[in-house]
């Protein structure tokens, strides 16, 4: 049966299951937040990136300035959606949704701590204008130093458009570029990229079959992938993969988690998440999280922290080999939880949609 690829488990010293760990709150008052960044190579506030098309900088549990503001259709599932910066912190990446619904991946450069609205140059535009629902929304500074895009099917329900395995369209799946100007283009595609140059295909996909991957990210120690893929009407799940793998299909809409959808079968080679929560348990929409890779006080070493915005139960999983070998609530809750952010020192902060940023610290 296909499944994950292996990869260095957690310190055997984590056991999840009797992890004291508490929520420390950092920040409130903030207005739908959806993503939180950090600027390398200088001490940074917390960017949040909140739904209405605003970039706000927190510092000391208050906002300190206004970083941008777009103009964005919004709300729902659409609205100002992914935040990130390039590696020296000079650049500013943006996924939102225009007022047609298409979604834009834009850069700006910043200048004396907030973003140049002139220097704004629009990377990508994936139309999106059918339906509202299903954008996906991440950016991603991958350890390789490209930008990874998380793009949803389309929406509508069940994939109505067809696109989770359909090699030609970029929704419904991870994307890598190389995001500088490419004579004409606004990015590149990386050779390297699964389908890079093949006829039909879009060279952008790195991995397909997926629904609506909110949220993704790559272990800062293993570099290997870890994507919250929100499920239809039973499942969410959490797929995983070692790092360097690419072009994987992970089944959608032919799969949901583990299981067949609506009779579907798994298509050749395809993978299964590495974990599933059937929403008999009230889930309905994963928020994918990071591997905990902060201060050693902290009992979570290695472990996967995740969540659900229905519950907005927090929990965690270890895995070894590829497969599941625990996996357990925290004790911790946020309501309407809406994202996770990894700081410069690997501490990880849970968010509300309410307003609200934690950060997870020993109890």
């Amino acid at each position: 049966m296909p499944g994950a690829d292996a990869a260095p488990a957690a310190s055997p010293r984590t056991n999840i299951s009797t992890a004291r760990v508490k929520l420390t709150l950092v920040a409130s008052g903030l207005s739908s937040p959806v993503a939180l960044a950090w600027r390398a190579g200088r001490p940074s506030p917390i960017y949040v990136a909140e739904q209405d098309g605003t970039v706000v900088a927190v510092a000391n549990g208050h906002v300190v300035r206004t970083v941008l503001h777009l103009t964005v259709s919004c709300c729902g599932e659409r609205g100002l959606l992914g935040l990130a910066f390039s590696r020296n912190g000079a650049l500013m990446y943006v996924d939102h949704t225009d007022p047609n619904g298409d979604i834009r991946i834009a850069e700006y450069h910043m200048k004396n701590n907030v973003a140049d609205v002139a220097s704004r140059r629009v990377i990508m535009v994936i139309p999106h204008h059918t339906f509202s629902n299903h954008n996906g929304g991440d950016l991603v500074i991958g350890p390789d130093g490209l930008l990874y895009i998380s793009v949803g099917d389309g929406g509508g329900g069940g994939d109505t458009l067809h696109n989770g395995q359909n090699l030609n369209s970029p929704l419904g799946k991870i994307l890598r570029i190389n995001p500088v100007v490419n004579g004409s283009a606004q990015y590149k595609i990386p050779n390297d990229n699964p389908f890079a140059r093949q006829p039909g295909r879009r060279g952008e996909i790195w991995m397909y079959g997926l629904r609506n991957p909110w949220r993704f990210s790559f272990d800062r120690k293993t570099h290997d992938i870890w994507i919250g893929d929100v499920g239809q009407g039973a499942f969410e799940e959490v797929d995983y993969a070692r790092a360097g793998r690419r072009g994987i299909n992970w089944g959608w809409n032919l799969r949901e988690g583990k299981h067949p959808y609506n009779g579907g079968a798994r298509p050749p080679g395809a993978h299964d998440p590495i974990f599933e929560r059937s929403h008999a348990g009230g889930d309905c929409a994963i928020i994918g999280g990071f591997v905990y890779r902060g201060s050693s006080n902290v009992p979570l070493a290695g472990a996967y922290v995740f969540g659900d915005e229905c519950t907005g139960v927090i929990r965690a999983l270890v895995q070894r080999n590829g497969h599941v070998e625990q996996s357990a609530g925290l004790h911790l809750n946020v309501p309407s939880l809406s994202t996770f952010g990894q700081g410069p020192g690997g501490a990880l902060f849970p968010v509300s949609l309410g307003g609200s940023i934690y950060r997870i610290d020993r109890r």
